[in-house]
């Protein structure tokens, strides 16, 4: 079984500290061309095959896509769930993942991958753990990742063979420091005894600003890259998305917050304050400041607060997987537990939309380019439903 059940607060806390000093990555990647269709040759604006690029971090790469749902059995295919699975006891997740495994982890389910047929080629910049200086220029301050030049560097080369119509981007939550907001919380849970949303909240709100000038000048860095190879602003679109929640509101979640449960069983160790904290105020924050960078940068914005309502880790209206509930986007849970000992994948796939979410997300996207581009819209599932459920409503 995961490592999370019969656990000590002891021992239970050794292993929040494997996940802090694991460096796990949570909103908070031309490396690795991801096509769905003719490769790339010498083309450009308004000709050559047409191109749908994703760019930013982890929560549009693909991190956590190995995943189908949860389940605390080990062995195997862990009851369906994991599609690294090779056979025995042997798991690779370069099956999902390909030559990024371990690193960007671009999964083959990916936003962009999932998002049909929106152009003949989609284009995988994305990388986990990427900042807003990971998408910047080179010559404009951008910083090379995990042995990739910068995000708006290798968009350069996209645009120059590609006929470019959508460019997807999620960032800003690494920026914010949305891994530690995740790390701090569950200390407060299992070591502390403590709540985390105050501390938590003020800082986000010292740091919020110039997060936003970030992500702002994101949208600048794409648009003088697209600029230099040729495109009109009108050419293509550009689509700032926000992040959805992982967890569940307190009323929503299956585990009560007086046992181990949460920690043990669900892998969602969050008070129920701050669990409401997270689900109702922190993600709205972002979403509607994401939502103001859009409108200043006249570039359409998809709101994905609510994507995972009621398929979150923990939440009722979802169920774990076992030998007798098959894994399903139905029934299953769509985002990652914290597998904080790594008994199962890595500690960085944690908290992130997983396969199931990652189709909702790419049918999301597919629905918003449908749309007039200056329109900006939510996206949300159908309850039991799988990601055919998705549907859009006007932006809070």
């Amino acid at each position: 079984m995961i490592g999370f059940r019969n656990v000590s607060k002891d021992r239970a806390g050794s292993r929040v500290r494997r996940l802090a000093g694991a460096g796990m990555v949570l909103p908070l990647a031309f490396g690795a061309l991801l096509a769905t269709g003719t490769g790339a040759v010498a083309a450009g604006p308004g000709s050559g095959p047409t191109a749908v690029v994703s760019m930013g971090d982890s929560y549009i790469s693909g991190e956590a896509g190995r995943w189908q749902g949860n389940s605390l059995t080990n062995s195997g295919s862990r009851n369906g769930t994991d599609r690294g699975w090779a056979g025995g006891s042997t798991y690779d997740p370069g099956r999902v993942y390909g030559t990024t495994a371990g690193g960007c982890h671009r999964s083959d389910s990916a936003e962009v991958r999932s998002a049909g047929a929106i152009a003949d080629v989609a284009v995988n910049l994305a990388c986990s753990g990427a900042t807003s200086e990971n998408v910047f220029r080179a010559a404009n301050g951008g910083v090379a990742f995990k042995g990739e030049a910068p995000q708006a560097d290798q968009l350069a080369a996209v645009a120059a063979s590609h006929d470019v119509k959508v460019i997807a981007l999620s960032i800003g939550g690494n920026d914010l420091g949305f891994a530690d907001i995740i790390k701090d919380c569950a200390y407060d849970f299992i070591l502390w005894n403590s709540y985390c949303h105050d501390d938590q909240q003020y800082g986000v709100d010292q740091r919020i600003d110039g997060v936003m000038g970030k992500v702002g000048k994101s949208v600048d860095e794409i648009r003088a890259v697209m600029r230099g190879a040729g495109y009109a602003d009108a050419s293509y679109r550009i689509v700032l998305q926000s992040y959805p929640s992982p967890i569940p509101r307190a009323a929503e979640n299956r585990y009560a917050q007086s046992d181990w449960s949460r920690l043990n069983s669900g892998g969602c160790p969050f008070w129920n304050r701050d669990s409401d904290w997270a689900r109702d105020s922190l993600v709205p924050q972002i979403a509607n400041r994401i939502k103001g960078v859009a409108a200043v940068k006249g570039v359409q914005f998809l709101d994905l607060r609510d994507m995972l309502q009621g398929r979150e880790v923990c939440a009722k209206a979802s169920k774990q997987v076992t030998a007798t509930v098959p894994a399903s986007a139905r029934t299953s849970e769509w985002a990652r537990w914290i597998d904080n000992n790594e008994s199962q994948g890595l500690i960085q796939e944690s908290m992130h939309p997983n396969h199931y979410g990652q189709l909702a997300a790419g049918r999301c996207l597919a629905l918003v380019v449908a749309q007039p581009a200056t329109s900006g819209f939510g996206c949300k599932n159908t309850p039991g439903g799988d990601q055919s459920g998705m549907y859009l409503t006007p932006a809070p």
